[in-house]
């Protein structure tokens, strides 16, 4: 049997609903900030990992637009010199307008270092898979800017491509502090990723 509501109770319950449900911009000064996540020492493998330095390029890891990525790169350059040393695959990315010269000279791209172009989704019409594929590539570090952009991006399309992720949260420097933590916030905790990222500094990642 249908129940049939009289049109004006229905009225009165949906006007009471649009009066009482706020919106996230009308809360947007009560959220609080999540606790933040824990951090775990990770050991990769060679001939199993891979490190992706995405998008450390002057136009978008300078002073003026992302003042945190050229405080970041010295920490990256070190550890790049590290993966070198023990021969992890690294592969590099540039914006639709970079090249490999535009990449910042202290993580330069070696020239047996592939480099593909695309725009925050560096699999999205581009060689990445297959290159890591070759390489027998299971694990990515993802290192990037920005946090919103290629890091979060690339890393979920990692993941839905089959791949698990070490993410140095040292290394994805974004335009604001908000946009960094909300980044590693929704990378550590999204459907798509939370079952294979690991969050770690790049200090704390041992190669094996």
């Amino acid at each position: 049997m249908r129940i049939r509501i009289p049109m004006t109770v229905a009225t009165v319950f949906l006007t009471s609903l649009s009066a009482t449900a706020a919106n996230i911009v009308e809360l947007w000064d009560t959220v609080k900030a999540p606790a933040p996540p824990k951090l775990s020492a990770v050991s990769v493998k060679v001939g199993d990992a891979a490190l992706l330095l995405l998008d450390i390029e002057k136009a978008v890891c300078n002073p003026e637009s992302r003042p945190r990525c050229p405080e970041a790169v010295p920490a990256m350059a070190q550890f790049l010199e590290k993966a070198r040393k023990a021969h992890l695959p690294v592969f590099y990315s540039n914006t639709p307008g970079g090249s490999r010269e535009t990449i910042l000279p202290p993580v330069a791209a070696q020239d047996d270092e592939p480099i593909v172009k695309a725009s925050v989704n560096k699999f999205f019409g581009t060689r990445l898979d297959e290159y890591l594929k070759a390489k027998n590539v299971k694990t990515v570090i993802v290192c990037g800017t920005g946090a919103f952009g290629a890091a979060l991006h690339t890393a979920t399309a990692a993941a839905q491509s089959g791949y698990k992720i070490v993410l140095p949260v040292d290394c994805v420097p974004g335009s604001s502090l908000y946009e960094e933590q909300a980044a590693v916030w929704s990378l550590i905790n999204g459907p798509g990723t939370a079952r294979v990222i690991t969050a770690t500094t790049l200090d704390a990642i041992r190669i094996e």
